[in-house]
């Protein structure tokens, strides 16, 4: 239609370009498209018509001027999509000659189109060099969004960027992290899927594989395409394919059809009505534009009488392929001859169908982006009114200048463009779902708008449907995600959504699925046997409601009793002479420290506190010094009373009973001393011991200066040495003196204990290295008892008549 500002339409009617050999002696014939008939397009140029009109019946917008419009068929192809560019540049005859008119009168003000983004490329390239403007409603590659290459360049269509980045979320979202891509192998599929694997890599979802075909590949190559969907253990298959590569693909895999597959779809295809009858893509999600409202559309669509339709060779076949008839008598042998009876109101085809009105709003949108362009460069405000210089003969350049400012709504969907001539992206999220009559539906069931802070973009309704209607969500991922307390090992070669579940170290948890790493617990807390959690350690130390503490304890409680009982028989014999002959003074005086031995042991039974730990060491060391300095103090008796015995000897002046208690007090006090010394410095503490253990802490007494310690068990053991050699020395003394042999003895069990608790004492851990000390504690004290005074105790109970100064004498005489 002409008109005072022309305004060119690209559409693709058909998907294949009819293709000849040319064999050079004759004129090669026209381009021209072939294949089948695509009605969604031709709903996309009747809407561009539509928008005209209304705009040619407008008062408000370009008053008085009338925008024609020049519609071509592409066929989705770069030969055509070329040949059209230079019609559009120069008018309407394809043939060029040297004298051809190649003024800007010819040349249309702006240009909607092409329905893909190669051919967009093709002709933007070509007409951007006369600076006309070429607005797409479809053409969605990134690649477009370049102005130093597309200066000329707009849509109305958000770019791929957006699309992908809203996809890749989407699987994200349903946890599909193994999946399988095929894209159309054109500018639109391969810078698509580049950006959606992209994306895909940042939300850490990984590709079993990727492969690209185009609609006319040979049909083995396409056959391979759907052999690898069929094969894939992938359940997801993301489809960034053009309409007329989806088609082709799902009609081979029709011919067999694969095991379940989610699909997720593109915006060039989701929701394409031609495709909802493929049942194996029932449950399909995807992106789309936003679903909108035109009013009058449809009574313009259905307003098409088959007289109308005969002057068109575009619409003679549209409704020859709707109406699966013929217009012409003896066109087609296998098509009837349309009886004049065919209705386009009853008509269910993707021309008539504006359910879902989304690509031809992008198309509305587009027309009247371009009218508010041409307006604003042809048009003025006067007086209240506007006036309008159809004569007026702009540059095309100020049309495009024009065209990068619009800023307006139409039908409540605003109109404008970024520094790049993109859109504000807003995608609602389409399910296919079957309803209740089996026919499947496409149901908007979430939101993406771009335009919202990062977190809050992406919106997603609960009312989905899955893989033939499923109502659980299907998985897709390359190994089964990793339980809390396991962590994911990466399998060698493979992407990193393979991998393997390790348990946690020990003392490690992971706490989240598919966690990277196991992090360790604090010092004071352990995994648990899940591993997946810290609890507190168990404390130990040797406490009183343990079988091996309450034995310690008895045998304890039992020798300070015993120590007592024999205390109260020496007391209670004091007068015989068998106790006398023992140095009785000493005897009572090493009985009450054997029975302090005793006790002290049970200091070390209990949780340690600081009291305890200064307590258990310096009450066991002088305890053990006052005890050894009484025996010490009976062996020197026994060899001095020997002695003594001898002519003209006079040395037991010098051991009298006041001697032998200095003596006891002064070895006792250098221990007080070195025990006091020990506490001012660096007294012990208690320590939760976090070493000797990993699961567990123990609760023990810190030596706080191991000096100290050990000076402590060296002077012990050095009078136990001391008294030990003295009492070998004595060992062969007459019997009624012979308590070195005795006492011998049990300085030789002290010493063995002694020296064995060493290496026994370092080498235990935790509480048995306190159960290992107090067995020392009554070991020794045992032994002491025992050897010393368990002998005088059974002549005193059991054989009373031993117990007499003249069976002592007799006993001398013999020996002597």
């Amino acid at each position: 239609m002409d008109g005072d500002f022309v305004v060119g339409g690209v559409f693709s009617f058909h998907y294949q370009l009819y293709t000849v050999i040319h064999n050079y002696t004759i004129k090669p014939e026209p381009l021209r498209c072939t294949g089948r008939f695509n009605a969604r397009d031709l709903r996309f140029s009747f809407t561009m018509i539509f928008a005209i009109e209304e705009i040619n019946n407008s008062t408000a917008l370009l008053p008085g001027i009338k925008l024609g419009y020049q519609i071509y068929d592409s066929c989705a192809s770069v030969p055509m999509a070329t040949q059209v560019a230079f019609q559009l540049s120069n008018g309407q005859d394809p043939v060029f000659y040297k004298d051809s008119n190649c003024s800007q009168s010819e040349m249309v003000a702006a240009a909607i189109g092409d329905s893909g983004s190669t051919p967009s490329i093709t002709m933007t390239r070509i007409i951007g060099s006369f600076n006309i403007p070429l607005v797409s409603h479809f053409a969605t590659c990134a690649c477009l969004s370049d102005k130093q290459q597309y200066p000329s360049f707009f849509r109305t269509i958000p770019s791929d960027q957006f699309q992908a980045d809203a996809l890749a979320k989407l699987v994200k979202h349903f946890g599909w992290t193994w999946i399988g891509a095929v894209r159309s192998d054109s500018d639109y599929g391969n810078y698509g899927m580049a950006s959606f694997l992209a994306a895909a890599h940042r939300e850490g979802i990984c590709v079993e594989y990727s492969i690209s075909f185009y609609r006319t590949d040979p049909l083995s190559k396409i056959q391979r395409v759907a052999d690898v969907i069929r094969r894939s253990t992938a359940t997801v298959v993301v489809a960034f394919t053009a309409s007329g590569e989806t088609r082709v693909l799902l009609e081979e895999l029709a011919r067999e059809l694969p095991p379940p597959r989610q699909w997720i779809g593109s915006e060039g295809w989701i929701t394409d009505p031609s495709y909802l009858s493929y049942s194996f893509c029932a449950g399909a999600i995807g992106v789309a534009i936003q679903r909108s409202v035109i009013p009058g559309l449809r009574d313009f669509l259905l307003d098409l009488s088959p007289s109308e339709v005969a002057t068109s060779s575009v619409l003679t076949e549209f409704w020859e392929d709707a109406f699966n008839c013929s217009l012409k008598k003896n066109a087609n042998p296998d098509k009837r001859v349309c009886d004049g009876f065919e209705d386009i109101k009853t008509l269910k085809n993707p021309f008539t169908d504006t359910s879902q009105l989304r690509i031809s709003n992008m198309v509305y949108k587009a027309v009247y982006a371009i009218a508010h362009a041409i307006h604003n460069a042809v048009c003025w405000e006067t007086n209240f009114t506007t006036q309008c210089d159809k004569l007026i003969r702009r540059d095309s350049k100020q049309v495009l200048t024009e065209l990068k400012m619009v800023n307006f709504s139409r039908n409540g969907y605003p109109v404008s463009f970024d520094a790049n001539g993109d859109p504000v992206a807003f995608y609602e999220l389409v399910n296919w779902q079957k309803s209740e009559s089996g026919v499947v539906e496409l149901v908007t069931v979430g939101y993406y708008d771009a335009s919202l802070p990062e977190g809050q973009q992406f919106r997603l309704m609960r009312n989905m449907s899955w893989v033939e209607g499923s109502k659980h969500v299907p998985v897709s991922v390359c190994t089964e995600s990793c339980p809390p307390g396991t962590r994911k090992v990466l399998q060698k070669g493979k992407p990193i959504c393979c991998y393997d579940c390790t348990p946690c170290p020990e003392g490690e948890i992971s706490n989240t699925t598919d966690s990277p790493d196991c992090l360790p617990c604090p010092s004071e807390l352990w995994p648990n046997a899940q591993r997946d959690a810290c609890f507190p350690k168990p404390v130990e130390f040797l406490s009183y409601d343990e079988v091996l503490a309450i034995i310690l304890a008895a045998f304890s409680v039992s020798g300070a009793c015993l120590a007592i009982i024999t205390a109260a028989i020496f007391f209670h014999h004091r007068t015989t002479p068998i106790v006398r002959a023992n140095n009785s003074e000493l005897s009572f005086l090493l009985l009450f420290s054997l029975t302090l031995c005793f006790l002290c042991s049970l200091t070390f039974i209990g949780a340690p506190s600081d009291w305890s730990c200064m307590l258990r060491h310096t009450a066991f060391g002088i305890t053990f010094v006052l005890c050894i300095s009484c025996v010490l103090g009976k062996t020197v008796v026994v060899l001095m009373a020997f002695k003594a015995t001898l002519p003209g000897s006079n040395v037991m002046k010098w051991f009298g009973p006041p001697q032998q208690r200095l003596t006891v007090v002064f070895f006792t006090l250098i221990q007080v001393l070195i025990c006091t010394v020990w506490l001012l410095l660096s007294p012990p503490y208690p320590m939760k011991n976090l070493s000797t253990y990993k699961e567990k802490i123990i609760l023990e007494c810190a030596l706080g200066s191991a000096v100290g310690f050990w000076a402590v068990l060296g002077y012990i053991g050095l009078l136990a040495v001391f008294c030990f050699v003295l009492a070998v020395l004595a060992r062969k003394l007459p019997d009624n003196f012979n308590e070195a042999k005795l006492i011998t003895f049990s300085m030789l069990i002290f010493c063995a204990v002694w020296l064995t608790f060493i290496p026994a004492y370092v080498s235990s851990p935790g509480k048995f290295t306190v159960a290992v000390e107090i067995f020392a504690i009554l070991a020794s004290s045992f032994g002491l008892i025992l050897c010393i005074f368990a002998p005088k105790c059974f002549i005193i109970l059991f054989q009373p008549e031993k117990n007499s100064k003249k069976n002592l004498i007799s006993k001398t005489l013999l020996q002597d």
